[in-house]
């Protein structure tokens, strides 16, 4: 890739660009970070995806690229593209799935072979919210299968909320699981399964690293994401390179108050109607977003996001 010294220079070390290749997903899953499902629309076409490659070898600090959604492999010729064009750029490549299309072996390699050679990591998506009670046996055969074919495999693993404990304490999680995130869908269907906590203890955002981040998201509308939700700017409008180089924290109107006092300073600072308790961080984050959408709908963007496409 082509990369120059003043591109290396940033000072934000973004090394992951995460493609939402689609909003649609087989599968309707109760903790969706992005509202996942059969009624979404957005998907990237292949000229988007070149796009969105060339902008990332011209920032010259990104290592990996990642299709996810959504469930990318219902695009499955436009997933493909996507991967052999960013092979060839010299990223490493990875995948996200939840595997509905490994019904069997002999289908499974149908699927993945063309992948053989170009994938780094497949990530599979497999816990009791995926799809019907045969998907631990698909995640099953699509591991069983990549690692056939040699493509590392990875688990994405959520635990109900009641085997979180209050507000998803990851002391108490299963091993190799992670805990509900309350924002999307599951700040709508999963809350109230929880204990909360008051809404003033939540003064930091524990999951991301906002002011330098290693990965963001974009999407097929070309918004730039650097946590599902809060957008950054869009790559279909202005380059990869300038969006990273002006962005500062502090100013952004979202996630200013985020690394100043977490969510809890966001309700402060917009003077917003709330709760006494939330689930967790993301809860109050995600209905703060809500409630300030038309006052910052470039930034809290697209409907996608936010159900109400």
């Amino acid at each position: 890739m082509g990369r120059d010294s003043t591109q290396e220079s940033q000072s934000i070390p973004l090394s992951g660009l995460h493609l939402l290749l689609t909003y649609e997903c087989n599968y309707e899953c109760d903790h969706c970070f992005v509202w996942g499902g059969p009624s979404q629309t957005g998907t990237m076409t292949i000229e988007t995806i070149a796009h969105i490659l060339g902008e990332a070898e011209a920032l010259g600090s990104i290592e990996w690229i990642y299709f996810e959604g959504g469930e990318a492999f219902l695009y499955y010729a436009i997933l493909g593209a996507g991967i052999r064009l960013a092979k060839a750029s010299g990223f490493k490549v990875g995948i996200v799935s939840n595997a509905y299309w490994a019904t069997a072996d002999a289908d499974a390699m149908e699927w993945l072979k063309p992948f053989a050679g170009l994938v780094d990591d497949l990530s599979i998506s497999s816990d009791a919210y995926h799809g019907s009670d045969q998907s631990p046996e698909h995640s099953e055969t699509a591991r069983r299968v990549a690692e056939q074919l040699g493509i590392p495999v990875d688990f994405i693993t959520v635990a109900a909320p009641e085997a979180t404990g209050i507000c998803g304490a990851a002391g108490q999680l299963p091993a190799g699981e992670s805990a509900v995130l309350y924002r999307g869908r599951a700040a709508e269907v999963l809350a109230s399964r929880v204990e909360t906590k008051p809404w003033e203890q939540f003064t930091e955002c524990p999951w991301e690293d906002l002011r330098e981040p290693e990965r963001v998201h974009v999407d097929p509308f070309g918004n730039l994401h650097i946590c599902q939700g809060i957008s950054i700017g869009n790559l279909l409008q202005r380059t990869l390179t300038d969006i990273m180089a002006e962005y500062d924290a502090d100013d952004h109107p979202i996630v200013g108050p985020l690394v100043a006092g977490g969510p809890a300073e966001i309700v402060r600072r917009y003077d917003l109607a709330h709760e006494d308790g939330y689930a967790d961080h993301c809860h109050l984050c995600y209905k703060s977003r809500c409630a300030l959408r038309e006052r910052l709908p470039d930034v809290l963007t697209p409907d996608q996001m936010y159900g109400t496409n």
